[in-house]
């Protein structure tokens, strides 16, 4: 039996789309036993991820490369058995775990000084692997195999059972009609939020139609969402920095339609299959797409798109504000014909 060791990324969204490698993986060795070391925070995706026998949390503060901390952490997995290492990330410091491990094989893209700590170095060609989700793939085959026709999509089991205590824990009362998600934060920056007046008008939109309306984000968000309660008269339910991430995953999963920028919650919307309308302004939908058929992509590709900035280094953000709530609220009134999930 192969043992493997993923190294995970730290973003959410990329720990969503790390699944189609976990999912390919079993398709390719169904006796495969998967782990994956990551950041505590994304622990709760990979609890809602069968494929994922083991999660490992990895103590180390984000940014610190804490070398020492990281090869006596590696000779700890030393005794588990694993013969063989995938590093999803690019740095020299996550390759140090998975050498002190001294796991025979060890898989990763050349990045940072890496020579003698991976012993399966692969060139990335990005003109090939054009997505993230194409990258993670690739490092779970053999070198040079090509990509499946279709890679297999990330599918998260919320637990819904959670969702009566959730909604009496928030004060929120049970939905006679659907559920709007709205994601308006973005983590990377402004440059990919859409503004905030505009979510409220098509929270307001929902509303007039009897929908209720949820505000998911972390605690950086609150501010965002303040402003959008301002607009609608506090008629939305703001959850921002109010829930723990699998807490928000079980309580989006309530929901009959999500509104997001291309943020992490976007992907696990994605992965929880709701009608989803995904807002691109300064990144690419072409590198980090939503993955889910039915997913409807907003984006504008102006000439200045995509500047992956945090940012509008023109000051004129067009890329978001050109994105006019009409046109998405068109598609929630389209949602709302779909029976719920």
């Amino acid at each position: 039996m192969n043992k493997i060791l993923v190294m995970g990324p730290s973003w959410v969204g990329d720990m969503v789309l790390a699944q189609s490698l976990f999912k390919q993986l079993k398709l390719d060795q169904p006796d495969c036993q998967i782990d994956v070391a990551a950041p505590a925070w994304t622990l709760p995706l990979l609890e809602r991820m069968p494929e994922v026998t083991q999660s490992i949390a990895l103590p180390f503060k984000h940014g610190d490369l804490a070398l020492g901390e990281r090869y006596r952490f590696g000779k700890q997995l030393a005794s588990h058995g694993y013969t063989q290492a995938i590093l999803l990330t690019n740095s020299l410091k996550s390759a140090i775990l998975p050498w002190a491990a001294n796991i025979p094989l060890r898989t990763g893209f050349k990045g940072e000084m890496r020579y003698g700590l991976i012993n399966d170095m692969r060139p990335l060609d990005k003109s090939i692997l054009k997505k993230t989700v194409e990258r993670f793939v690739a490092l779970g085959r053999a070198k040079n195999a090509v990509l499946p026709p279709s890679l297999p999509l990330p599918v998260l089991v919320a637990d819904r059972s959670k969702i009566p205590s959730l909604l009496q824990q928030h004060g929120i009362a049970p939905a006679s009609g659907p559920v709007l998600g709205l994601c308006p934060g973005a983590e990377y920056g402004e440059a990919k939020r859409w503004p905030v007046e505009y979510y409220a008008e098509v929270a307001n939109a929902a509303l007039s139609k009897g929908w209720q309306v949820w505000l998911f984000g972390s605690d950086k968000d609150r501010p965002v969402t303040a402003q959008i309660q301002q607009h609608t008269q506090d008629r939305c339910v703001d959850l921002a920095g109010k829930t723990r991430l699998g807490e928000a995953i079980d309580l989006m999963s309530a929901c009959h339609t999500m509104i997001s920028n291309d943020s992490g919650l976007m992907h696990v919307a994605a992965a929880l299959d709701k009608q989803l309308v995904a807002i691109y302004g300064s990144s690419d939908p072409s590198h980090t797409p939503p993955m889910h058929p039915q997913a409807v992509v907003e984006y504008l590709g102006l000439s200045c798109s995509p500047c992956f900035e945090r940012v509008c280094p023109l000051g004129h953000l067009n890329c978001l504000k050109q994105i006019p709530p009409a046109r998405v609220i068109q598609h929630l009134s389209l949602a709302a014909q779909a029976p719920l999930a």
